[in-house]
């Protein structure tokens, strides 16, 4: 899965967030088999990288509507995996 290229759906990060976005989303999808462990670890990566509080979603079927803060926001595809990251609080 991780070998497809990642699908930006919409996004407000910088290129530089972006591209730790989807690198960490490359090492959850090789590492963990669970969406639930693949959330939990992106999350934790980017909490400890650009401080609290980042919220993450993964899975095949996501609908959902966030606030978050502006600049910290990002919503791809790996394949039909699909992985929203933001921060808010």
């Amino acid at each position: 899965m991780c070998d497809r290229k990642a699908v930006i759906q919409k996004t407000d990060m910088s290129k530089d967030m972006q591209h730790d976005a989807v690198e960490c989303a490359k090492q959850a999808l090789e590492k963990y088999n669970s969406e639930q462990d693949m959330a939990s670890y992106i999350k934790g990566e980017f909490d400890k990288k650009y401080n609290l509080t980042w919220h993450c979603f993964v899975g095949r079927n996501l609908a959902c509507y966030v606030s978050f803060e502006k600049k910290h926001f990002i919503y791809f595809y790996f394949g039909q995996m699909a992985i929203l990251l933001f921060k808010s609080g």
